[in-house]
């Protein structure tokens, strides 16, 4: 049986397969087809040329959820709240995140002031009942909603993470009264307090819960008729899979649904390397993105602003910590008001594409800089199925930016990719960095069609003195999903302080909360409970989330609990108050359904590494082109050594080895590349 994964990218859509019993891989990329994107999954299949029938399982990333939000083609959405907590979502934090930007805006609401409607009734913080809730407003709030053709509802109740009573009242209400209206109840998405926050999320998961919902719908049943009868999973923003079911109930779940994959894939093959410390390097065609692993397993955020944090939309669940900035091979290069060159972040994407693709692109992009350097092959691009036009690409910088700026081709192709360097380094930094570890003490794993092609450049600028290029690196985030567990998160808020802490009724809540994770699994043969207890200093606004195992909770450890938290803070912080008292605001539990291991294949050893051909690249110096050796990555066996300056071609990218850098090929096909010229 064949068990595959499929990526849906801004500019290409990429799947892997793993035959099971033949140990070996199958690969496929076409362009994305954003107008319809079920057929570019089509297209991957088709060309993949695998028999649909002997397909097991189908795991899925898709960006449509999180473009549904930017680009706000999301349905008409209602929003029902206790009343005199109209506005609350409107108004949001009081904080301006932008205090010196005189064109500052807050962030938009989903929902406009006028769809948003009150229902009498209150709980209070403990979920006790202040005002029973009264069913004469919650039918007239429901028979506005109805008359504006809402297709969407959100309910969002005061203090419903307690008590959802009340809450799951007015839903079967509205489901009643509104049938086949989209339907998204908060304690079923986010039982956590701050009401802005959980309203947000509530909102979110409603508004783009009936595009999501039918794209699902829709792959679901383009599959079926093409002879599809496996399982067919969805990958999902903290890193597990789930099914189509949930995915249709949750879609806020699936926000960062594709690039996750390529996390959890350097996660495992950094483990299999013997390196627990890396960060994974995603360059696609829209974006780059960065994220830590640590000790083996990628950094878990407990939710993001969806569009930043200025003015985005926060989404309150627990997700993969993955920064992300808007340079990909697609990024245009424009010069700004004051004739400074900008690199991206708008992206040529798919359509109209870069120049070099000839098809309709006229901007120059970062992967029209790179053919113009020589770093990619026109005549070589995915495997030789594409022909880039060079020349076009030339032209194209020429006309926007070198003349206007002064400078010839090849140092406006330079300076195109310096920027987006620097751009994508700070990425990188923000997810080391700023959170308290030194990037040199982490191995760098590229991937991404274009991620291999500067992870060196980035490498040298933050002294980071390893890079992997791992297998199938253009098809990395879908080979991640090949190896993704089965996931569900839960956060209930529990607050108390840690030395008046009742034990007893906390192993109670986390029993219950064990349960239902655990009904929401698929593979039970080899599932594990982990809890996390979110924990801060008393008069602190916000939390440290931290591990405690079994043997704390069962004995009641507070110490134990206690030193963990300060150990965290002092890492995070540098700096830890072990006398001042803190406090228990929410438990975490996470049910992970282990997948059983694929068994990769090795590759023949030797010590030779055999160069193809060589080619006239421009590295360090625009007006100073080097002859560089290239080298087939599918004809390189374990065990060959090679030194740069060098270029790695294979089927979806190319590496960029500068002077000094020497690569050695690992047993299972990987990269290891040593960065020269750092000391």
């Amino acid at each position: 049986m064949i068990v595959v994964a499929i990526d849906i990218g801004g500019t290409f859509t990429d799947l892997i397969g793993f035959d099971t019993q033949a140990k070996r891989f199958l690969q496929a990329k076409s362009l994305t087809t954003p107008g319809n994107l079920v057929q570019g999954i089509i297209d991957c299949l088709n060309k993949s040329g695998i028999s649909i029938e002997q397909i097991s399982e189908l795991i899925h990333g898709s960006t449509t959820a999180i473009n549904t939000l930017i680009e706000r083609k999301g349905a008409k959405t209602g929003l029902i709240v206790t009343r005199g907590t109209r506005d609350v979502y409107a108004i949001g934090r009081g904080n301006r995140p932008e205090a010196y930007n005189l064109f500052f805006h807050r962030h938009r609401p989903l929902v406009p002031r006028s769809l948003t409607r009150e229902v009498n009734g209150r709980l209070l913080a403990s979920g006790d009942v202040h005002e029973p809730l009264d069913p004469a407003s919650v039918a007239e709030a429901i028979a506005h909603l109805k008359a504006e053709g809402c297709e969407a509802v959100a309910v969002c109740l005061l203090h419903s993470y307690i008590n959802p009573d009340e809450e799951k009242a007015v839903g079967a209400a509205v489901a009643r009264e509104m049938p086949g209206t989209y339907l998204s109840l908060s304690h079923e998405i986010l039982r956590e307090y701050r009401e802005y926050e959980r309203m947000s999320t509530t909102v979110v998961n409603a508004y783009i819960g009936p595009k999501v919902g039918g794209y699902v719908s829709s792959l679901e049943a383009n599959l079926s008729k093409v002879g599809f009868k496996g399982n067919l999973s969805i990958m999902r923003s903290n890193g597990g899979v789930m099914t189509p079911a949930v995915a249709t109930s949750r879609p806020v779940a699936m926000m960062e649904s594709g690039p996750v994959g390529g996390i959890i894939a350097a996660a495992r093959f950094g483990q299999v390397l013997e390196l627990a410390d890396v960060i994974s390097f995603d360059m696609g065609g829209t974006t780059a993105k960065a994220s830590l692993v640590k000790d083996g397993e990628p950094t878990l955020a407990p939710g993001y602003y969806v569009g930043g944090y200025a003015s985005g939309d926060p989404v309150m669940l627990p997700m993969i910590d993955v920064v992300e900035v808007g340079t990909g091979g697609g990024s245009i290069a424009w010069i700004d008001e004051i004739g400074a060159l900008k690199v991206g972040p708008t992206s040529a994407g798919a359509a109209p594409g870069p120049i070099c693709y000839r098809i309709g692109g006229t901007e120059p992009t970062i992967t029209d800089a790179n053919v113009v350097l020589g770093r990619l092959d026109p005549d070589n691009f995915l495997g030789g199925t594409m022909q880039l036009d060079a020349e076009g690409a030339r032209a194209g910088i020429d006309r926007v930016i070198a003349k206007p700026l002064g400078m010839n081709a090849m140092e406006a192709a330079k300076a195109i990719i310096d920027i987006a360097v620097s751009k994508m380094a700070l990425a990188v930094r923000e997810v080391s960095v700023e959170k308290g570890y030194d990037p040199r003490d982490f191995a760098l794993f590229a991937s991404g069609g274009a991620g291999p092609l500067h992870v060196l450049a980035i490498a040298r600028e933050l002294y980071i003195p390893k890079v992997i290029i791992p297998l199938f690196p253009s098809h990395f985030s879908a080979l991640g999903m090949l190896l993704a567990d089965e996931r569900h998160d839960f956060v209930r808020t529990f607050y108390a302080d840690l030395q008046k802490l009742d034990f007893t009724r906390l192993r109670s809540v986390l029993a219950e909360m064990g349960q239902e994770a655990s009904a929401s699994l698929r593979f039970q043969a080899n599932a594990e409970v982990q809890t996390q207890l979110d924990i801060r200093y008393v008069g602190q606004e916000f939390t440290l989330s931290v591990n405690v195992d079994a043997k704390m909770l069962e004995a009641g450890d507070r110490q134990a609990i206690r030193k963990a938290f300060d150990a965290l803070y002092e890492h995070r912080y540098s700096h830890s108050s072990p006398d001042e008292p803190v406090e228990v605001v929410n438990v975490r539990v996470a049910a992970v359904g282990k997948r059983v291991p694929l068994a990769f294949p090795t590759i023949a050893k030797s010590l030779e590494a055999k160069a193809v051909r060589s080619r006239t690249v421009y590295l360090d110096d625009p007006n100073k082109p080097v002859v560089c050796p290239v080298y087939e990555r599918e004809s390189l066996p374990a065990g060959a050594t090679f030194s740069g300056p060098a270029i790695v071609q294979e089927h979806g990218t190319t590496t960029v080895m500068f002077a000094g850098d020497v690569c050695t090929v690992a047993d299972t096909g990987e990269l290891i590349i040593t960065v020269g010229g750092l000391s």
